[in-house]
């Protein structure tokens, strides 16, 4: 009879959670400049727009520095930290729960069941959290000089509420829900790339039964999470144009740049070809690899930490 797995107990659910969320606050802090550049870029169309047009990372970096100080390469910082933190706790909590609910008569998950329960994380987390994103979007694409500028969270939310009805809050939830996958392909290639090196260090160490938290140190889970980072970025990013384009502020008569996504989809095709989909990849691309990296790095060490103090209680 094959040996079953050991399915983990309520307590590790809430352990998961509070790595992840620890991971989600760090990655933000540090990174969030380079979300701010990469937002104006995916918004911008060559066209009509209230957003500055940059020559590069470094350029815009420099000129939103110079016209609107450290508040604007912070733009957004609230919801992002918020948005962030929630996501990622809310994002390990139901990840966990749904591999513990498949590992039920098994004795590990395959890559199609792995891959399941981050999409189903993923859209849960995107249910959750689209309104904070979208707020975060706004205010990032705020400029000095715009009319009736948002003053802050609060004040962006119940403006958008008044304005525009709560149902705006969830503008930009469809392609928000198809970047699900970008979440499912991120931890499918962690799990797998994870699982091999955890394999190939125990052949070199001739010790079968040592576990990955025996095996594997901090550069692993650093080269790990910007790997697996890599390969979703390069799959989904499209999607997260179409959404921050769907989510920008509507102009003073209330019409919105696009009606929807398949309206994106169309005017970007038309008017910028397949480059106006991969706009801002490079910003995003430097802030979300060595971000991953620092995530994996702060989830897996918590969660160690945290599986270690309740062996010793």
């Amino acid at each position: 009879m094959k040996k079953m797995a050991a399915l983990p107990s309520a307590d590790w659910q809430w352990e998961n959670a509070v790595a992840g969320a620890a991971a989600g606050l760090a990655t933000v802090t540090f990174s969030h400049p380079l979300d701010v550049v990469r937002t104006r870029f995916q918004v911008y169309d060559g066209r009509i727009s209230n957003v500055p047009a940059y020559r590069n990372t470094p350029h815009a970096l420099y000129a939103i520095a110079r016209s609107e100080g450290f508040r604007g390469l912070y733009a957004g910082f609230y919801p992002a930290v918020l948005g962030s933190t929630i996501s990622w706790g809310l994002y390990f909590f139901f990840y966990s729960k749904a591999k513990q609910r498949y590992l039920r008569n098994r004795e590990e998950l395959s890559p199609g069941l792995h891959l399941a329960s981050a999409a189903e994380a993923g859209a849960l987390v995107c249910f959750c959290t689209n309104p904070l994103w979208l707020v975060k979007t706004r205010l990032q694409l705020q400029t000095p000089d715009q009319i009736r500028p948002y003053t802050g969270f609060h004040d962006a939310l119940r403006t958008i509420i008044k304005e525009e009805g709560w149902r705006a809050l969830y503008k930009g939830l469809m392609p928000g829900l198809f970047m699900v996958t970008h979440g499912a392909i991120q931890f499918t290639a962690y799990e797998e790339f994870r699982k091999f090196l955890v394999s190939s260090k125990a052949q070199e160490n001739e010790n079968t039964l040592a576990t990955a938290a025996d095996l594997l140190d901090s550069v692993d889970y650093a080269t790990l999470g910007a790997s697996s980072k890599l390969a979703a970025i390069l799959t989904t990013y499209p999607f997260q144009v179409v959404r921050s384009r769907l989510q920008q502020r509507p102009s003073t008569t209330g019409v919105p740049r696009y009606i929807d996504s398949w309206h994106v989809v169309k005017e970007t095709a038309r008017f910028e070809g397949v480059r106006g989909f991969y706009r801002g990849i490079t910003p995003n691309m430097l802030k979300n690899v060595p971000a991953a990296s620092v995530t994996f790095i702060v989830y897996e060490n918590v969660l160690n930490l945290l599986k270690l103090s309740r062996r010793e209680y």
